[in-house]
């Protein structure tokens, strides 16, 4: 069995798919767990990989896409959806929500319908990489397609 068999995987690889048939999951040798693990084994700035932060809000789950070189500002979040209560969920609560284990959460491909905010400051890149469902799984897109593909929204949420 390869990590392309993984079902996070899979989920994530067939919403790629429907979005750009030529789209592929990329392997990696080693961990992308963190965005500066990611950078590494991707030989790539830290800004350039898509962190998927997902958050517990008063009455729902958002997901945050950042660089990978910022820190979501949960002030400006709560301001930016008018809201007074606003924490990062617990891992278990990221696996019930988006159907992915922290370190493999995808910005796409989720068990439930989620808003995604997306992160301005990941425009400065012409490719931008993202988790594909398993810690050693990534693929690449760009700025314009990340907003397509997640029908996420620009918002100003990081410090």
């Amino acid at each position: 069995m390869t990590l392309l068999d993984k079902e996070g995987v899979k989920k994530a690889e067939k919403s790629l798919k429907e979005f750009d048939p030529n789209q592929n999951i990329i392997i990696l040798n080693s961990s992308a767990r963190t965005a500066l693990e990611a950078a590494e084994s991707l030989n790539c700035d830290k800004g350039a990989i898509v962190k998927s932060l997902l958050f517990k809000t008063e009455n729902t789950f958002i997901l945050c896409l950042i660089a990978g070189d910022k820190k979501a500002s949960l002030n400006k979040i709560k301001k930016e959806l008018n809201i007074k209560d606003c924490s990062m969920a617990t891992a278990e609560e990221v696996k019930d929500v988006t159907g992915y284990t922290i370190g493999g959460v995808s910005p796409l491909g989720h068990l439930n319908k989620i808003d995604i905010y997306v992160d301005n400051s990941l425009k400065r890149f012409n490719a931008l990489f993202a988790a594909a469902g398993h810690p050693h799984c990534v693929f690449k897109t760009n700025f314009k397609d990340l907003l397509k593909i997640t029908n996420g929204s620009i918002r100003e949420i990081i410090e």
